[in-house]
């Protein structure tokens, strides 16, 4: 599902006090105060609302049939059975009558975005990135015993049909192929990807890794943090539709490469180094973890050019810009593996 719709953007348009008004006098949650939109994140999807009962988000126009019901299961799941500040309640209005299209209102979690945060010295980083680390760690106890995506409408888990391992190499084949779209893709690019998914068959079709949830973009956008407790910690996480069940590990990429990318290898390292310490799932870690920062740079390739926010030399050949990623991984280990 979350295949189809990547690189879609519904924003929520022109809303009036009188249609917020309505929204809150539904489900009892005062009168409005202001709104505006969100100052975080890619997508259009999200309004900030203040009223006399508290601060909430809305968040509308879903990219696809179930999306806010699909969302209210993980968060519910995840308030059940972990310790994670996730966005309840998360309540869903299936109606349309109010705004045109159906909604998901929610407490406005409080805190600051990791990228928003100044002057932080290396132990604080570290701090930071081990924290990143519990907080993924905990995400990933809520195992399942089958690879797939949740179906809202039959209330389950859909199993990826031929397999995981053809599940993952066919959408990284296939964001491959779609970026030719948008920029220079060349078979040098293709059959790089090629022989590194290749060499990395075993690590998907002969290992023993327990299913988990993932978030599906854990990134610095989706996570708040506060610092004035003495002690860091993670205030909030949000932001589940890209939600999966598979291995864990895929949640990484999306921090990592964000830290790499901002020139912060200690938060980067302190993450990487703290999850594998915490991480029972071992087998063929770094094999693993090179695959799905694969996928992850090649959507991230592939998006930055449809919306022309590329932000490296464009010469820079495809694989070329790949790998400074996937090799950096084992430099972080602390452990040579």
């Amino acid at each position: 599902m979350t295949t189809e719709i990547f690189f879609s953007s519904r924003t929520l348009g022109d809303i009036s006090n009188h249609q917020l008004q309505l929204m809150l006098d539904r489900f009892a949650l005062g009168s409005l105060i202001s709104s505006e939109m969100t100052p975080n994140g890619v997508g259009k999807q999200t309004l900030l609302i203040q009223s006399t009962t508290g601060k909430y988000v809305l968040k509308g126009n879903p990219l696809y049939t179930g999306q806010f019901m699909e969302e209210k299961y993980f968060v519910d799941q995840l308030s059940k059975r972990t310790q994670l500040p996730v966005p309840v309640p998360y309540i869903v209005d299936e109606s349309t009558d109010i705004f045109g299209w159906s909604y998901a209102i929610m407490p406005r979690l409080t805190g600051c975005h990791i990228n928003d945060l100044e002057g932080l010295q290396d132990e604080e980083k570290q701090q930071i990135g081990i924290l990143l680390a519990r907080t993924l760690h905990e995400l990933h106890q809520w195992k399942t015993d089958r690879y797939g995506e949740y179906d809202a409408a039959a209330r389950n888990i859909r199993p990826f049909a031929e397999g995981y391992q053809a599940w993952l190499y066919g959408r990284i084949k296939y964001w491959l192929e779609d970026a030719k779209k948008y920029s220079d893709v060349s078979s040098m690019d293709i059959q790089w990807v090629d022989d590194m998914l290749f060499n990395s068959l075993k690590a998907f079709t002969n290992c023993s890794i327990v299913p988990s949830f993932v978030m599906g973009d854990f990134n610095p956008n989706n996570i708040l943090v506060q610092m004035d407790t003495g002690a860091p910690r993670v205030s909030g996480i949000f932001d589940f539709t890209m939600g999966y069940f598979a291995d864990g590990l895929a949640d990484l990429p999306p921090m990592l490469s964000s830290f790499l990318d901002d020139g912060e290898m200690e938060l980067a390292k302190s993450m990487l180094n703290q999850y594998y310490r915490l991480t029972a799932e071992k087998e063929l870690f770094v094999e693993r973890l090179k695959i799905h920062m694969l996928h992850q740079r090649i959507l991230d390739w592939g998006c930055a050019y449809a919306t022309r926010q590329v932000t490296w030399d464009p010469v820079l050949p495809f694989y070329q810009w790949v790998e400074k990623y996937t090799d950096s991984l084992q430099e972080l280990l602390e452990q040579q593996l």
